[in-house]
């Protein structure tokens, strides 16, 4: 922020990010973010061997089962390539099955299996356990600000993303 708008509000966004300062800059604020949560993620977790896309994949399958690739790279935001890493991964280690769409033979149907349902509910409290850490600098009513704020970035830019997200909870 320049010197004369250092004691006023900020209007827009150029009153905002100076991008001749990388530590001003949203999208590099949000790499180094996303290190941090994925090195909480993966101290708090490294029992699982679990990553956090395998643990999205895992929850979005715990509450919606039975879905096809597609299906759940709209629902986690992956795309089509890396979710089918993620299902072969998941489904050697016994956490996830597929099997042939009834309707369609092409397609395949994903669903936790009961060892992926116990490694999810057993991993909850550590995966818990990052993301009040990753959120700890900040207090309570900044967290929840937080995060409804980063719920209204992607909304408003999930166009821009290799995979829309179908919906938002």
């Amino acid at each position: 922020m320049s010197a004369k708008n250092a004691g006023s509000k900020p209007n827009k966004p150029a009153d905002v990010i100076e991008t001749g300062r990388l530590w001003q800059r949203p999208g590099f604020l949000i790499r180094r973010l996303n290190q941090i949560h994925i090195s909480l993620f993966y101290e708090s977790c490294k029992d699982f061997g679990i990553t956090p896309v395998q643990y999205g994949v895992l929850t979005t399958l715990r509450e919606h089962p039975n879905l096809d690739q597609t299906s759940l790279c709209a629902e986690v935001g992956v795309d089509r390539t890396t979710m089918a890493d993620v299902l072969h991964r998941l489904e050697d280690r016994g956490l996830v099955k597929r099997k042939p769409s009834p309707t369609d033979g092409r397609i395949k149907i994903a669903s936790i299996t009961p060892r992926g349902l116990k490694v999810t509910e057993d991993m909850y409290e550590a995966m818990r356990e990052a993301q009040i850490r990753f959120l700890s600098p900040l207090t309570p009513q900044d967290r929840a600000t937080f995060v409804r704020m980063m719920l209204q970035l992607v909304e408003g830019n999930n166009q821009y993303g290799r995979t829309l997200l179908k919906h938002f909870d």
